[in-house]
């Protein structure tokens, strides 16, 4: 017999379920990745993420500082786009972004015989300074914010999740490599797992937070 039928009630519940399993693994995680990691769990159903989700030091609250400036948010798809909370980045005067289907991006891409997400990368770099970057799909393009970043650039967080088999583990061993050396704030699921659902629950436990939020409650869900 069905018990939880509102969205609140769901969500509260799946979250306290989250802790008790979490703690029973020893996974809790510190009370800074507790938002990031229970949100990642909630999206995928998979606790491999309490062990796999790397921090550098303050990326979380840096995350949120950016977001509460109002830093617009890149995301490497326009599903992981579609998946971050409009109504807090409204409310925080940001926005989402994404450039992958720019008819110029394509066009450069073609022209420099590269993938779309490396040109979409250089677009955003070249633009929008002090932004978060968020990957869930496009290892290319991590690698190639690090190397933005190895020449200067300084986004405000960099969300690591692309998922797959080519190039996916080394580009988030680069990109994490990369941001600690360069004092860059990074939260990067290590590994082959990811996705633009990921990346989406990622950015949306920072939204959250800097919202006031974490409880659907403050969102208007019963």
């Amino acid at each position: 017999m069905v018990q939880h039928k509102t969205p609140g009630d769901i969500e509260r519940t799946s979250m306290g379920i989250i802790l008790e399993e979490l703690a029973g693994l020893g996974l809790t995680p510190p009370p800074e990745h507790q938002a990031v990691v229970c949100r990642v769990v909630h999206a995928t159903a998979d606790f491999d993420y309490a062990r796999n989700l790397v921090f550098t030091p303050d990326a979380v609250q840096k995350g949120i500082d950016a977001l509460l400036a109002g830093a617009p948010v890149i995301t490497d798809t326009n599903m992981a786009k579609a998946g971050v909370s409009r109504p807090c980045l409204q409310k925080l005067g940001g926005e989402a972004l994404c450039f992958m289907a720019d008819a110029e991006v394509a066009a450069v891409a073609r022209e420099k015989g590269t993938t779309r997400a490396v040109a979409a990368v250089d677009k955003a770099a070249a633009q929008h300074p002090g932004a978060v970057l968020a990957f869930g799909n496009a290892p290319t393009g991590l690698l190639r914010l690090a190397d933005w970043i190895e020449q200067g650039y300084r986004p405000a967080l960099v969300i690591g999740a692309p998922v797959g088999f080519v190039n996916v583990v080394e580009s988030k061993e680069h990109a994490l490599e990369v941001c600690r050396r360069a004092g860059v704030p990074a939260i990067l699921a290590m590994g082959r797992k990811g996705g633009s659902g990921v990346a989406a629950a990622i950015c949306n436990a920072l939204l959250y937070t800097a919202c006031g939020t974490l409880d659907p409650a403050a969102r208007g869900w019963n």
